[in-house]
């Protein structure tokens, strides 16, 4: 059972056509990436499963981006906690990367989630150091989800394909 309250709501079709169980896989890294991040145990984050359109159009009101990026962390105010804030992830855009990198979609969501779950705790990877170190918790995170390494390429190298 979960200790925290995570919201999902598939918005967009295809996540539920490509990975039917894409509301079990966002919950489980949610809750990981909630616990390893040390995260009030009464926490609330709301996860938006949507289409490239929804994030391009948020993109471009909230970063001045107009296009879709594969996700957005919106932090709650301070003064909303529990509530922590939302994650949209963009379809297209995350199918379209998982496919360029060789990667299962079910394991770049997991990654995805994981990563804008630990922007919404504080987690940030502005500096290398920062980098660093947040990459460490997504790893260790995955880990325990049993998803293999997003960093590293098939030779094992560091790859520093880093989410915005």
């Amino acid at each position: 059972m979960s200790e925290h309250a995570i919201e999902i709501e598939v918005e967009e079709d295809a996540w539920l056509r490509d990975l039917p169980d894409c509301e079990a896989i966002a919950r489980a890294s949610a809750e990981a990436a909630l616990t390893a991040g040390e995260a009030r145990v009464d926490a609330e984050v709301s996860i938006l499963l949507a289409e490239d359109d929804e994030v391009a159009a948020l993109n471009a009101q909230f970063r001045d981006k107009p296009q879709p990026t594969n996700v957005l962390s919106f932090p709650a105010m301070e003064m909303a906690r529990p509530h922590l804030g939302d994650v949209i992830l963009a379809h297209g855009v995350c199918a379209r990367e998982a496919h360029d990198q060789g990667k299962p979609l079910r394991a770049h969501l997991s990654h995805l989630v994981a990563h804008g779950v630990l922007h919404l705790l504080g987690w940030d990877h502005q500096t290398d150091a920062e980098a660093e170190e947040m990459e460490s918790l997504e790893r260790t995170v995955l880990a325990k989800l049993g998803i293999p390494d997003p960093y590293a390429t098939q030779d094992g190298t560091d790859e520093r394909r880093r989410p915005e």
